[in-house]
């Protein structure tokens, strides 16, 4: 709940409280409307944890934006519905074709700006560009929420050649720092600390638990002398208390419970952005692990293809600009001919992830079939700085697939639309999502 909405607070004839004094407590300060304003989304995570059967089929999410697009000609592919013949991009996919749906004519109403909106990619806030630009909750912090309990991480959040840019996005439309060393990520999943480790780790939740005690006790005490208006929000913070207390206690569980052994080993990172195939393939690779052992069921990853140099192992043709400047290609055959060999390279790889996704086996299910694996882009088209016509593919997850949903190029169907049907094969009784109007029309479930 935004503070803001909240209409104008008491008012009396007495000397105004101090906020920061309001709620001080173990040598720290929190700010009310801050914990108000996270609300929303930890009352959903506890009701969630309640309704939802933790032994319930498990679904995943994992979403994958290149913030400088495909060339849309070679991407999208002729004819509609279940008789579209693939384009030249597509042809990688066709082992796969029955697994997928590709999307044309879909985008975020109202997210322009061109660059800047890689960050909208699963938040679909308008106006990005803008001065007074204002962030919302990421999809994939939305799963989180509601079903992250039942892993040992909640999300996780990586990137490729960014350690700012990111595609998750918290409830307070605050931009959630990637991770974009596989080696650490797969150290963090996969290796288990020194029992001093755990001990330690188990302390810092005890210390913050016992915070949170003491700041909801010196709040309490004030509360007969305060005005119906703040007695609400009161009663709101106390709220947030309760659900940040049973997050940290399931993080303690966590902490205690020893992580999964897989027999591969740790992940070496290329040290030159150059080698930007790579480094996505060993992201994907994460994920898939991530997925096979059910450490959680949200990843996102952002790739920074605008802060990519000249691409490495490219065997197709020879890659001798950086990608940003490829993607301004003016319509030079040069140029385009670079960033096909760069598009083919990364369909290439996500032929490779679902043919590991499909691989892999759970409970007489596909990974495939389980997890909903979002691919496209912000931009329609990189050359010109164009948000709509969004490149769109969609794989796995439970939907009936194998079609290519085509929608006025023009006139674009809404994107968030999409979200809202993922969200419901999760579980997640949402029926709204940013600027959602309904479910995605001509999509359904297997």
């Amino acid at each position: 709940m935004n503070f803001r909405s909240y209409p104008a607070p008491f008012i009396a004839m007495r000397q105004p409280m101090s906020r920061r004094r309001f709620i001080e407590g173990a040598g720290i300060a929190l700010a009310l409307p801050f914990l108000e304003a996270m609300l929303p989304s930890l009352a959903r995570a506890a009701a969630a944890a309640s309704s939802t059967a933790p032994g319930a089929t498990p679904r995943r999410l994992f979403a994958v934006c290149n913030n400088l697009g495909v060339l849309s000609q070679q991407f999208f592919p002729s004819g509609q519905g279940r008789d579209y013949v693939a384009s030249d991009y597509l042809q990688h996919l066709q082992d796969f074709r029955n697994d997928f749906t590709v999307f044309s004519g879909v985008s975020h109403p109202s997210v322009d700006s061109g660059h800047p909106a890689d960050v909208c990619f699963l938040t679909a806030a308008p106006h990005p560009g803008s001065g007074s630009f204002h962030n919302t909750i990421s999809l994939d912090q939305v799963i989180a929420e509601r079903i992250g309990v039942f892993t040992r991480f909640p999300s996780l959040t990586l990137s490729v050649n960014t350690r700012s840019r990111s595609l998750s996005v918290t409830g307070t439309g605050v931009s959630i720092p990637p991770e974009d060393k596989a080696a650490e990520v797969f150290k963090q999943l996969f290796l288990q600390g020194s029992q001093e480790d755990v001990d330690a780790q188990v302390q810092k939740l005890d210390t913050g638990r016992s915070i949170l005690d003491t700041v909801a006790e010196q709040a309490q005490s004030l509360q007969r002398t305060l005005g119906p208006n703040d007695r609400e929000r009161l009663d709101q913070y106390f709220t947030s208390v309760r659900d940040l207390e049973h997050r940290l206690q399931v993080s303690k569980g966590w902490e205690t419970k020893p992580k999964p052994v897989v027999h591969v080993p740790i992940p070496v990172d290329p040290a030159n952005p150059s080698a930007y195939m790579a480094k996505v393939k060993l992201m994907y690779d994460l994920a898939q692990l991530a997925f096979q052992t059910d450490s959680t069921r949200s990843i996102t990853l952002m790739l920074d293809s605008a802060s990519t140099p000249a691409v490495d192992g490219i065997t197709e043709i020879a890659i001798t600009e950086g990608y940003h400047n490829l993607s301004h290609h003016g319509k030079s055959p040069e140029k385009l001919a670079q960033l096909r060999a760069l598009d083919h390279a990364h369909m290439e790889l996500l032929s490779h992830l679902f043919a590991d996704l499909k691989a892999s086996k759970e409970d007489g299910d596909t990974l495939l079939d389980r997890t909903m694996v979002l691919y496209g882009s912000n931009l329609g088209d990189a050359n010109a700085h164009v948000c709509t016509n969004m490149p769109i593919l969609f794989a796995g997850g439970g939907f009936r697939h194998g079609q290519h949903l085509a929608f006025d190029r023009e006139r674009n169907y809404p994107l968030p639309n999409l979200f809202v049907s993922m969200l419901q094969r999760l579980g997640i009784e949402e029926s709204k999502f940013a600027s959602s109007t309904g479910t995605m029309r001509g999509l359904e479930t297997a």
